[in-house]
């Protein structure tokens, strides 16, 4: 029933969608009026309740999947919720934590073990943890009392629009990895007389590095009552916190990190392609955005990846912007067969939100244009996640857990194939 839902939503977006692409272009000039301009505004609204809503559905059915690769069958009906399993090894953990040893199978005995060798754990040895807890509300004791509902509400921010135009790439080791390049393109040839001599031209070469960096997403200490009591699945939940804080990191290291003991981030490697004028700290111009978008040279703007990125607060103040025949410049994108949707357009090209990035204000490189594939993300060691329980843990009634994962990232570009948009200074 929630894909038939989803499906159906989608059509009426794409529907209302190519209805405002065809008031654009069919109401060029003096026929841009403001019967036009309601038709514009009352379609995107509707636009934006429908996307709100896919969301809606999106975000259940992602949430029921992940329960379901966690063991827990819970099924969503006609608003009802039937509590089912748990995986294997959440079972395992509690049979333990409730009856030692000599309740658990011997399968289970397996997936009790540490999954983390000796000699890391010696070398982890933390001091005394500040844990979660069964009788402090914020610290977990709210999953513990039976009256709550048995899905854990959580807050939620976009993050990581970078990872979805970047290239990304693995290697077997964390070196630094060099990228020979070479800008020959003020290098040019010559016209030379019968019998006379060549001139010189050597060419020169330079040298990009990427440095790789260990990510962790701080430990966390879980107390055995609060595995044993809460009444969903702690251990779940936490492995993808734990992931989740890496990502968020990552996200905004490769966006604008400053490459001192961190990634360098696209937004501080790329150059300023266009510096606002003096007072517009806060907005941004339809000459502004064409001024960009014409400061990459043509050899970089056809690709895949070669759009906008900017924060969603940016777009907010982009699609108030009109033409000179007075028509909204931002396009709302359609799926036209794609799955999951194509993207919002400006002066044609796709646009992708980046919560990373800075929202307009004084000086601030608010927008970035180019070809953002040039950005290259390298991974070296997987998102690895660990449950400790050495002595260190055991000792105060815990069990650990903590993430690791190495990475790095730059932009690979010497030509300027991706520009920046600079506010100006406040007025």
């Amino acid at each position: 029933m929630a894909a038939t839902n989803i499906k159906a939503l989608r059509e009426r977006r794409d529907a209302t969608a190519k209805n405002l692409n065809a008031l654009l272009e069919n109401n060029g000039g003096d026929k841009w009026g403001t019967e036009q301009q309601k038709i514009y505004d009352d379609g995107m609204a509707e636009i934006e309740r429908i996307t709100a809503e896919i969301q809606r559905h999106e975000a259940l059915i992602q949430q029921v999947a992940a329960n379901a690769l966690n063991g827990d069958t819970t099924e969503y009906a006609s608003g009802h919720v039937r509590n089912g399993g748990q995986s294997d090894e959440s079972r395992a953990l509690r049979a333990y934590l409730s009856g030692g040893i000599a309740a658990l199978a011997p399968e289970d005995i397996q997936r009790m073990r540490g999954r983390m060798t000796p000699d890391v754990a010696n070398a982890m040895r933390f001091s005394p943890h500040a844990a979660m807890s069964t009788t402090t509300g914020s610290e977990g004791g709210y999953t513990v009392a039976t009256e709550y509902y048995s899905q854990l509400t959580q807050a939620m921010k976009a993050f990581g629009g970078i990872l979805g135009v970047a290239t990304e790439f693995t290697s077997g080791t964390g070196a630094d990895m060099n990228f020979p390049a070479a800008d020959a393109t003020a290098e040019i040839g010559e016209i030379v007389g019968q019998n006379a001599a060549v001139g010189a031209g050597d060419t020169t070469f330079q040298n990009l590095s990427m440095a790789v960096y260990k990510y962790s997403s701080k430990k966390i200490a879980v107390p055995f009552e609060l595995l044993q009591d809460s009444m969903f699945d702690i251990e779940g939940y936490i492995n993808g916190l734990l992931a989740l804080r890496i990502g968020r990191i990552s996200a905004l290291h490769f966006t604008k990190g400053t490459g001192n003991g961190q990634p360098m981030g696209l937004v501080t490697a790329a150059q300023v392609g266009k510096a606002g004028a003096a007072g517009s700290a806060t907005t941004v111009g339809y000459d502004d955005l064409v001024d960009l978008e014409h400061s990459v040279d043509p050899a970089y703007r056809s690709g895949a990846r070669v759009g906008f990125m900017m924060h969603d607060d940016s777009l907010k103040v982009v699609r108030k912007i009109k033409d000179a025949q007075g028509r909204p410049i931002f396009v709302p994108g359609y799926e036209q067969g794609n799955p999951g949707g194509a993207p919002d357009r400006l002066l044609n090209r796709p646009i992708t939100i980046s919560q990373e990035m800075d929202p307009m204000a004084a000086n601030a490189k608010s927008i970035a244009f180019g070809d953002l594939s040039k950005y290259l993300i390298r991974r070296v060691m997987d998102l690895t996640l660990f449950r400790m329980a050495d002595s260190n843990f055991i000792t105060l009634g815990q069990i650990g857990f903590i993430a690791f994962n190495r990475q790095g990232g730059n932009l690979i570009d010497i030509g300027g194939a991706v520009k920046t948009y600079q506010n100006g200074a406040a007025a």
